[in-house]
């Protein structure tokens, strides 16, 4: 096994030997651009990871965590048209820096270069890993659209809202866990229990995610803080504030979130002071750490040493500790 750090270096290393120098440029360059922007690479270590937990060779799974991060750019630069995104990890996004149909081509290449890299399996790994990976992205696909959804909709539920980070961002921790699992021959049920622990590992990353998009630091945070607000997103934070908050504080949040005002710094402070007071913030935090403790309870029926699911968990708690 190695370091989270040695495991990152050798995914990057990996990445920047995948050449998408090719013709026409408008079409690869942006890819290139939001490949190189960084961000935390957890899922291909993740796959990576597993891949060794499981006592196989992670060098065999860099093609399928490297399909599992083009994918996930660009379903970022996808999304990051819908939300009309100025930002993506502190830099401009794909449609800011050209537009927004280099944008919407470009990711479409990305989506069919995250196939292509799993033609280097062989027959059975190929077809397994190819499943996964179509189940995924069409949860995925079907998350985004209950995100929009939501953003019109005055009656949205918690259950419906963690439906909704299931499929648009947990699944894909799963996946690119079970990915790594199956690279390493391990038995089906083994697949099925680290995918579970990824999916609710990554339920408490996007609650994270979540309240570090009101709270966190613009210095670190990497995004625009406060976005979500603007964007109307109806948050664990927005649903817990409505359940907690007095009469007048719930129609002043309603009201928020049915507009979309040019005095977007007001609307932000009002809200974060409205998640405070109501005691939502610290509910969304308690979430974060149940979902945690709910994937490490799943580590229990792992037929790995405790060695492997310490190591397991300590990523985990590095997660949920983050400020970025």
């Amino acid at each position: 096994m190695l370091t989270i750090e040695n495991y990152q270096q050798k995914f990057i290393a990996y990445l920047q030997a995948y050449s998408t120098e090719k013709e026409p440029k408008n079409l690869y360059q942006p890819i290139s651009y939001i490949l190189s922007l960084g961000g935390k690479r957890l899922r291909p270590v993740l796959t990576l990871m597993t891949t060794d937990v499981f006592d196989g060779d992670h060098n065999l799974a860099l093609d399928a965590a490297l399909s599992i991060e083009v994918f996930h750019n660009f379903s970022l630069v996808h999304d990051d048209i819908m939300d009309d995104a100025p930002l993506r990890r502190g830099e401009q996004t794909v449609h800011e820096k050209w537009d927004v149909n280099t944008g919407i081509l470009s990711g479409d290449a990305m989506l069919i270069m995250a196939y292509q890299l799993f033609e280097n399996y062989e027959a059975l790994k190929f077809q397994s890993l190819a499943k996964l990976f179509s189940k995924t992205a069409l949860e995925v696909c079907e998350g985004q659209q209950y995100d929009v959804d939501f953003e019109t909709r005055n009656d949205v539920t918690i259950p419906e809202y963690l439906k909704m980070i299931e499929y648009k961002t947990a699944v894909l921790v799963g996946a690119a866990m079970k990915m790594g699992a199956i690279i390493a021959g391990a038995s089906e049920e083994d697949q099925y229990n680290i995918y579970e622990f990824g999916k609710n590992l990554g339920i408490a990353f996007q609650l994270k995610d979540d309240y570090l998009d009101a709270f966190g630091d613009p210095e670190t945070f990497g995004k625009q803080v406060g976005g979500d607000i603007i964007e109307n997103k109806k948050t664990y934070l927005y649903l817990k504030a409505l359940e907690f908050s007095t009469e007048s504080d719930r129609s002043q949040l309603e009201a928020l979130f049915a507009s979309y005002t040019e005095d977007r710094k007001t609307k932000v402070e009002t809200a974060k002071t409205i998640f405070q007071s109501s005691g939502s913030a610290d509910a969304t935090k308690e979430a974060i750490e149940n979902y945690t403790l709910l994937a490490f309870k799943g580590l229990d029926s792992l037929s790995i040493s405790e060695d492997k699911k310490a190591l397991l968990k300590a990523f985990g708690n590095n997660l949920m500790n983050r400020t970025t």
